[in-house]
C-alpha cells in the first residue's frame, strides 16, 4: 500500500501497554489471502476500533483473534488470562434457531463447562449476572429470534460477557441499531473498559470508532494507520482510504 498514516501520540504509546500484540500476520481463506504482513498492537483495558471498507479485512483479523481461524504466517501474542469472548455479527446467528436469549446467554459458559453438563450454581449466577448487566432478564424466556436487533445484539454481547474474559471482540456490533440501542451499547463498552476488559470491536459506525481510544484503519488487508482516533479519522484520510482502489 502506499498510503500509511501513523498518528499515536508518544505519551498514548507510554501509557498503555499491548494486550495483544500483532506481527507480520497473514491470513485468509482457501485461494483467497485477506491479511497481509499486518503488525500492530491492541492496548489493554482500552477500546480499539478496526475501520475499513467492506473486504479490508477487519472481520477476518477478528477470527485470528478469536482463535476460529488460523495465520498463514506470522504472530499474535496475547497476553491476557484464558481464551477471548468473541461476538459475531448478528446476522451469522440464525434466526431459526430454538434458542431462548437465558440459553444464548448460557452457551457463554460452555467453554468452561461444556454443551452437555449441567451448570454450576456459579455458572447460573454468571448468566443471570449478564443478563441484568444487560438490561434483559425480563427477555430470559423469549426466543432469540422474536427480538428486536437491539434487544439480540444484547443477548448475545451477554453470551460474550458470561464468557469473563477480559479481550472482547465484537464484529459490528451496532449495524443496524437505533440510537438509543447503539448509544446504550456504547456506555455498556465504556463501563467494561473501566472494570479492565480489552475491547475490540470492527465496525463501519464512525460516532463508534470516534469514541474507542485507538483505531486500526484497514484497507484490502492492509493496515494503513493506527493511532488516537481524533488524529486518524479526519476527512482526508477517510477519502484516501475509502477512494477507489
Amino acid at each position: 500500500m502506499k498510503i500509511m498514516f501513523n498518528t499515536a501520540s508518544p505519551t498514548a504509546a507510554r501509557d498503555r501497554t499491548p494486550r495483544v500484540r500483532i506481527t507480520e500476520l497473514y491470513a485468509g481463506y482457501p485461494g483467497r489471502p485477506v491479511l497481509h504482513g499486518l503488525s500492530a498492537d491492541i492496548p489493554a483495558s482500552a477500546t480499539t476500533a478496526l475501520i475499513g471498507p467492506n473486504g479490508s479485512g477487519k472481520s477476518t483479523l477478528l477470527g485470528v483473534m478469536a482463535g476460529v481461524l488460523e495465520p498463514t504466517s506470522g504472530e499474535l501474542r496475547s497476553d491476557g488470562n484464558g481464551p477471548p469472548a468473541f461476538v459475531p455479527q448478528r446476522g451469522a446467528v440464525g434466526d431459526a434457531l430454538p434458542l431462548t436469549v437465558r440459553q444464548t446467554v448460557e452457551m457463554g459458559r460452555w467453554g468452561e463447562r461444556g454443551p452437555w453438563r449441567r451448570l454450576t450454581r456459579r455458572d447460573r449466577a454468571t448468566v443471570e449476572a449478564a443478563m441484568e448487566r444487560l438490561g434483559i432478564s425480563g427477555l430470559a424466556t423469549r426466543q432469540l429470534g422474536e427480538l428486536s436487533g437491539g434487544q439480540r445484539q444484547r443477548a448475545l454481547i451477554a453470551q460474550g460477557l458470561a464468557q469473563e474474559s477480559d479481550l472482547l471482540l465484537l464484529d459490528e456490533p451496532t449495524t443496524g441499531l437505533d440510537p438509543e440501542a447503539r448509544d446504550r451499547i456504547a456506555a455498556l463498552l465504556g463501563e467494561l473498559v473501566a472494570d479492565g476488559v480489552t475491547v475490540v470491536q470492527a465496525t463501519h459506525d464512525l460516532e463508534a470508532a470516534r469514541g474507542a481510544d485507538a483505531c486500526l484503519l484497514l484497507r484490502d488487508g492492509h493496515l494503513v494507520g493506527q493511532g488516537s482516533p481524533e488524529r486518524l479519522l479526519t476527512p482526508s484520510t477517510l477519502a484516501q482510504v475509502w477512494q477507489p482502489a
